[in-house]
């Protein structure tokens, strides 16, 4: 074995140096042609050139595919980073058109306060549900408005439609309002066109019940519900609903107001009807004050007629 691995170098060694020295020949030959200036050896580089180059492209192929490759990954990345761009601007987008909405539905709620026709006499003061801070077992919200506006224990308090419930607890900032659903809340009503009297009583449901009905044949569904005003509990003629037939073949009210979306409240300042406590008396026209000079005159006038007498 070692015999033979010998053998085999004296062999390939004088083979190697001869294709070295060959090698350096042509590189040294390549070197004097392209550094002879001479327009024979001009020419000649020119075919040099021109048989070697279009036979050379299959070499320079998988350069230029790296190049392009290359290329188009950092096409890939530039794209990648304006779809993730894109994709942030556009978070933001629907983040603006939420809130743009949120303010849409807002002011819409506003102009509808403002729509309401009220008694001339009646002032308010608008003020935003903060919280539902109601159970199942009672129904009310808070809004930002207290003491410090003037608010009062009673108060109507209306939406943009109809009448939503009363202030029930007023604090410096914020007061609660009892809803007209709540099982507490009994508020006398008029049904219009009839003009029936009766009372309506939350159940805590969405359809208060009517109860206390003078003649309950004249009343059907759809008939307009107001306040009546009696007791002074609410101002009168103010929108409560319309009377329906529940699944127990009773008359409720449908609310006008939107107790799905209470936003903005609307408090009534309700001033208390005077109450006439005092003893009557008959009121007679002043008489005319009698001087002291008119009897001495009279007396005068007398003494003259038993003179001429």
């Amino acid at each position: 074995m070692a015999s033979e691995r010998t053998n085999n170098e004296n062999y390939t060694r004088p083979i190697r140096r001869v294709l070295v020295g060959l090698l350096v020949l042509v590189l040294l030959a390549v070197f004097l042609v392209w550094r002879i200036d001479s327009p024979r050896v001009e020419r000649f580089r020119a075919q040099v050139i021109d048989t070697i180059m279009p036979s050379f492209g299959w070499a320079l192929a998988p350069v230029t595919a790296f190049g392009n490759m290359v290329d188009d990954f950092q096409g890939y990345a530039k794209l990648y980073e304006q779809n993730q761009e894109l994709r942030r601007e556009l978070q933001q987008m629907k983040a603006w058109k939420e809130a743009a909405l949120q303010l849409e539905q807002r002011n819409a709620k506003l102009l509808d306060l403002n729509k309401v026709r009220l008694d001339p006499k009646l002032t308010h003061v608008t003020g935003v549900v903060l919280a539902d801070s109601g159970s199942p077992f009672r129904q009310s919200v808070l809004v930002n408005v207290g003491a410090r506006d003037g608010v009062q224990d009673g108060w109507a308090t209306m939406d943009g439609i109809g009448l939503v419930g009363r202030i029930s607890g007023v604090g410096s900032e914020t007061s609660r309002v009892i809803l007209l659903t709540d099982s507490n809340s009994a508020i006398p009503v008029t049904i219009q066109p009839s003009g029936q009297r009766a009372l309506m009583r939350g159940e805590n449901s969405a359809a208060p019940l009517i109860e206390y009905l003078e003649n309950p044949e004249l009343v059907r569904p759809g008939d307009r519900v107001v306040t009546s005003g009696d007791g002074g509990v609410f101002p009168a003629s103010l929108l409560v609903g319309q009377v329906v037939q529940g699944a127990d073949r009773r008359l409720r009210v449908r609310l006008a107001a939107d107790y799905e979306r209470l936003e903005f409240l609307r408090v009534l300042r309700s001033r208390p009807t005077r109450v006439i406590d005092e003893d009557s008396a008959l009121i007679l026209p002043v008489a005319p004050a009698v001087t002291e000079a008119e009897p001495e005159e009279a007396t005068e006038s007398e003494e003259s007629e038993a003179g001429d007498g």
